[in-house]
Formats: structure tokens, C-alpha cells, sequence
């Protein structure tokens, strides 16, 4: 007689377990408190739909946090098992100029949810929408908000984090666990923006602009890629990378302080020769021999007196290493993703509740971090499907 497996929550890992479970052993239902599943999973591919990471394992799983929790998951299901299961479902990819792996040209993110449902259906998945979970009652049957009371063999909850409430990942179920006993972590915003007080003139002028190819520092950990100038502060992958390390500082309250490379394929001896050997000023030099643009050049004015720009020694340490005061973390409901949950002390190897026989939490709900670039993705997949095959062994 089949035994039967209810996923709370309709993601990207409850999606995933669902379609690598046994449906010759289980009898398998999702409930979902959306009118539809998938919906985060749309909405991430709205700012360009990478699946996952071409990058080779190794530095693949350092970019987890913590690394060690998810790596037997990582390495049951790579990134390549990923892309050859996405092919296997008619989801062919490939891999674009930054490594991260798409879907084929033509191919949207409803295409890739309806191929995944179609998997779904294949495994006799039932899904059931408009169904909030709502905690336990006294005789520890799941509530739904709609009144329904379910009971199974085995529960997996996969109910996401704390970001983009909109798609019904709000974190709200968080306090429910703590109330079991169950050890959680607060919620903070990840892959975020970050706040940084702009001059005046200079926001006016460049707001919306990118700076592209260049690192950012804080701490010992370094990361390259490009932001963009908001309003508020910055966004893009070369700070989101970076969030633990400030959110750690924030947490602290020590001032976090970053620091800009402009030029990280240039040493600072070769910058300052550059700037020594010519006869054009320094505006002009650092344009035309250093390929400035505008906004960085602004950038550095601001925060330097006349004299101190006109001193190349002083100037040439600028560009490779220009630092800037972070004052808080973007709102966390407009975060890409979220750091917090279930601690990952509260389940074992195999993602079960350590004080819940039979109860199972995957995905973001669980205080783990990766940056943007696919890694989130995989890290729910690969999570779902190291829960499956031990289900199914």
C-alpha cells in the first residue's frame, strides 16, 4: 500500500521533490496557498531566467552557505545532472557569457513551469491551490486556512522565505515552528540592495547608472561584476554577493565599510604610471588612459578635495580601492532572496525535523545563503532531490 506525502508548499523545491519521488511508493500531493504554483519561480525570471551555474563543483559548492550543510545534496544532484534533466524534458539550455546556464532563446519561465507540471502529472502529483498553511492542531494534523485538516505518512514543508511576499513566500509560518520548540533564525534580507548616502549632485547626475567590471570588497572576501547607482544606494551582483559579510557588520553595528576596485585588471602601479606619463590633465587621463567612465570619475571628486585629485599617488589608490559607507540593508520584501528560518541544527542529513518524525523542510525556508546566478535554484533542486532518493531508497 502506497504511503502518503504531503508538500507544503508549491516552489521551486517543492516542485522538485514532487517530481523525483516515487509515485509507484508514494501517493503524492503539494498545497499551495497561491491561486498557482511556481509563482516566485516566474518572478525570478523576470531579471534574466538563469537556471543554474556552469561552474565546476568545487568553487560550485563554496559559494553555499553554510557549504558543509548542503554538499551531500550539491554533489547527489550537480549542476550538470540539472541541465541534462532540464534536456531530458525538453528544456534545452545553454550557457551564456557569464557561465550561468538559460534556457534555450524563445523559451519564458511559464514554458519551463509547464514543462515541470507536465512532469507533475507524469508522477501523478495532485496539486492543490488556495491553501495556506496554518500550523498544527492537538492532534498534530495539518491546518489549512480554509478550514481543511490533512494527516499523511510523511510531510515535507517547503514554504520559502521571507522575500517577495506578493508570490506568497512571506515567512510568516516561522513563528508556528519556533512554537514547536523547533530552533529558528530571524529572517534577513540576502542578495539585496544596499542603502549608501549619494552626494547630492552626483545621484542627480548618474542615478540608473552601471559600473561595470569592477570588484568590491569587504572584509578578506572579494567579489567581481557590476552594480548599478540607485536612489537608494546599490544593486547588482557585485554587492549582492556580499550580503552576509554586511549584514554580519550591520548586526555588529560597526559601520560597514565596501571598497570599489574601478580597475581590478590593473595593479595600482601600473594605474599611477599611467597617470605620471602623460600630457593631458587628469580628467582627460583618467578617461581616455584608464577608460573611466563619468560616473566613477564624479565619484571620486566627490570624495576628495581638489588638491587630493591632483595628486596621483593619492588618486591611483582611489580607483583600487574607493570606499564607501553602507547605512542599512534595501526592505526585506524587495530582497531576490533571504538568510533565516529553520536552523539548519533543527533537521538532519536528510533535511528531517529533528523533534518532528516524518516532517521535512527544504528549500529557503532553511538558514542557508548562496549568491544569485542559478545557485538558488540549484540549491533547491539539488535539496529536493537528495530528499526524494532517500525516500525512495
Amino acid at each position: 500500500m502506497k504511503k502518503s506525502v504531503s508538500i507544503i508548499g508549491g516552489g521551486t523545491a517543492g516542485l522538485m521533490v514532487a517530481a523525483f519521488l516515487d509515485a509507484e511508493k508514494y501517493d503524492i500531493n503539494i498545497y499551495e496557498k497561491k491561486a498557482s504554483i511556481g509563482r516566485k519561480f516566474l518572478v525570478a525570471g523576470d531579471g534574466g531566467f538563469n537556471l543554474t551555474h556552469s561552474e565546476s563543483m568545487g568553487p560550485f559548492i563554496k559559494r553555499y552557505e553554510p557549504s558543509p550543510f548542503l554538499m551531500s545534496a550539491l554533489t547527489q544532484f550537480t549542476n550538470q545532472d540539472f541541465i541534462q534533466w532540464l534536456k531530458n524534458n525538453d528544456i534545452p539550455t545553454f550557457t551564456g557569457s557569464s557561465k550561468r546556464i538559460f534556457p534555450v532563446k524563445g523559451i519564458k519561465p511559464i514554458d519551463v513551469l509547464k514543462k515541470i507540471k507536465n512532469v507533475l502529472n507524469v508522477n501523478k502529483v495532485t496539486i492543490h491551490c488556495n491553501h495556506a498553511f496554518s500550523g498544527w492542531n492537538s492532534k498534530n494534523q495539518i491546518q489549512f486556512d480554509n478550514g481543511k485538516l490533512i494527516e499523511s505518512d510523511l510531510t515535507i514543508y517547503a514554504l520559502g522565505g521571507a522575500s517577495w511576499k506578493v508570490t506568497g513566500s512571506d515567512g510568516r509560518w516561522i513563528s508556528l515552528f519556533s512554537q514547536k520548540g523547533i530552533k529558528t533564525v530571524p529572517f534577513i534580507a540576502s542578495n539585496c540592495t544596499f542603502n549608501i548616502n549619494w552626494p547630492t549632485l552626483f545621484i542627480k547626475n548618474h542615478h540608473g547608472t552601471p559600473l561595470k567590471n569592477i570588484s568590491i570588497c569587504i572584509n578578506d572576501k572579494k567579489q567581481l561584476g557590476e552594480v548599478v547607482i540607485t536612489h537608494f544606494g546599490l544593486e547588482g551582483n557585485a554587492i549582492y554577493a556580499l550580503s552576509s559579510e554586511i549584514q554580519e557588520a550591520i548586526a555588529r553595528k560597526v559601520d560597514p565599510i565596501i571598497y570599489i576596485d574601478f580597475k581590478p585588471s590593473l595593479s595600482q602601479e601600473i594605474i599611477l604610471d599611467k597617470l605620471k606619463h602623460t600630457s593631458q590633465n587628469i580628467t582627460q587621463t583618467l578617461k581616455n588612459k584608464l577608460k573611466l567612465p563619468t560616473a566613477i570619475i564624479d565619484l571620486i571628486k566627490s570624495k576628495t578635495s581638489k588638491d587630493e585629485f591632483l595628486q596621483k599617488a593619492t588618486l591611483a589608490r582611489m580607483i583600487k580601492s574607493f570606499p564607501l559607507k553602507i547605512i542599512k540593508a534595501g526592505p526585506i520584501d524587495k530582497a531576490i532572496s533571504t538568510k533565516g528560518g529553520i536552523s539548519v541544527n533543527a533537521v538532519d542529513s536528510t533535511f528531517q525535523l529533528k523533534k518532528m518524525k516524518n516532517h521535512y523542510c527544504i528549500g529557503e525556508m532553511i538558514d542557508w545563503n548562496a549568491p544569485t546566478g542559478g545557485y538558488l535554484i540549484q540549491g533547491c533542486v539539488s535539496m529536493g532531490f537528495h530528499l526524494a532518493k532517500n525516500l525512495n531508497d
